[in-house]
């Protein structure tokens, strides 16, 4: 009887269990299906990251820190410009020609008419430091003379005519001759080349003759002369005749002429028939600028000397760049110290910056002035 107790009570414990656990279920379920399913959580958009601004990098300016050339209009530092220009007499007949040096260095070059047909050269430069040998050097004119002072320049000659030391005196041009005590400071002979054809000198020698003689070497553009005016950068004639080519027969000896290089937009020089060089880096002279200035001229004495008649005086000219060429007019008064060069408007010639050439061109042979360059004409055997 008490076993039977025994059973019914844990078959009882284990129907209240079961009960309990199928109740506890059914409750799980139905909160399970009845309790909202939560909506997916949206992934979130990752906000732009912002470009960094980049801040450009300003173009160094090549021409920072120098200063335009009163001679060449070209960018150079500031340590040359503040030096006086010198200008020396170069020898041109065809001997020397072939022997000259330190020419290419020259920023503006003038050539005319010397006795006997030859011509003779005066180079205008700022910068000793460039100059490392220079001739050779021959003696003075006195129109050489009075090209000279239109720079304010230091005279430099080895030699002269009694026309050229009254007009040295008659302008106060500093001059360096090698005729004097300063000879052996500012020149020197190079015996491997014929005499008197072998004098030459330097920017260093030069400079060193100035100071012994107590001549200013600061440039002082004031004194000098205002031949024209520069173009900010290279420009084209806006009217003007084509010219690739110029012939200048000075006389029946000395005929230069001067090709236009289209790729370096210079005119290349040429005399005697041959590239006119600086020997000492066997470079052939070439201009940006060229300027033919017409001058009358005439023989003075039994040497042939000649004239050019420059002093309060005017004329007519041409200006070639850039393969064309335009008329101008100059004018010149020495007492004065005015030298310009003008268009056909009266305005002052503005010119390409680079270096110049200018030639003291005679009026009585402008009818052999040409701009047309002659072929040889090779006829044909039949």
């Amino acid at each position: 009887m008490l076993k039977g107790k025994k059973k019914l009570i844990i078959l009882t414990s284990i129907c209240v269990v079961a009960v309990a656990a199928a109740a506890a279920i059914a409750v799980y379920v139905t909160r399970k299906n009845t309790e909202p399913v939560p909506e997916p959580i949206a992934e979130a958009t990752p906000e732009p990251v912002p470009t960094p601004e980049v801040t450009p990098v300003p173009t160094k300016d090549p021409n920072a820190g120098k200063v335009k050339s009163a001679l060449t209009g070209e960018y150079i530092s500031k340590k040359r410009a503040k030096q006086r220009p010198f200008a020396v007499i170069i020898n041109n007949i065809e001997y020397a020609n072939q022997r000259q040096e330190g020419t290419s260095q020259i920023d503006v070059l003038y050539e005319a008419l010397a006795e006997g047909g030859i011509t003779r050269m005066l180079g205008v430069f700022q910068g000793t430091e460039k100059i490392k040998r220079l001739g050779s050097v021959r003696s003075a004119r006195h129109y050489f003379v009075s090209f000279a002072s239109e720079w304010n320049a230091i005279f430099c000659h080895f030699g002269q005519t009694s026309y050229a030391i009254s007009k040295i005196e008659e302008l106060g041009v500093n001059n360096l001759s090698g005729l004097s005590a300063i000879g052996v400071v500012v020149y020197k002979r190079d015996y491997s080349v014929k005499a008197p054809h072998n004098v030459y000198t330097s920017g260093e020698q030069m400079k060193q003759g100035a100071k012994k003689l107590g001549y200013s070497t600061k440039f002082n553009e004031e004194k000098m002369a205002k031949h024209f005016d520069f173009q900010e950068e290279d420009t084209d004639l806006s009217s003007g005749e084509e010219t690739s080519y110029v012939n200048l027969p000075f006389s029946d000896y000395s005929t230069c002429y001067l090709k236009y290089d289209k790729k370096a937009k210079e005119y290349k020089k040429y005399e005697y028939k041959s590239k006119h060089k600086d020997h000492k880096n066997d470079k052939q002279l070439s201009f940006k600028n060229v300027i033919i200035q017409l001058v009358k001229e005439k023989n003075i004495d039994r040497n042939g000397y000649q004239h050019l008649y420059l002093h309060k005086r005017k004329g007519t000219g041409y200006y070639i760049t850039n393969g064309s060429r335009m008329k101008i007019e100059w004018k010149k008064n020495e007492e004065k110290g005015t030298m310009c060069y003008y268009d056909t408007d009266g305005n002052v010639l503005c010119i390409n910056p680079g270096k110049t050439y200018i030639a003291a061109y005679p009026t009585s042979r402008k009818e052999l002035l040409s701009f047309q360059e002659k072929k040889d004409k090779k006829t044909k055997k039949k």
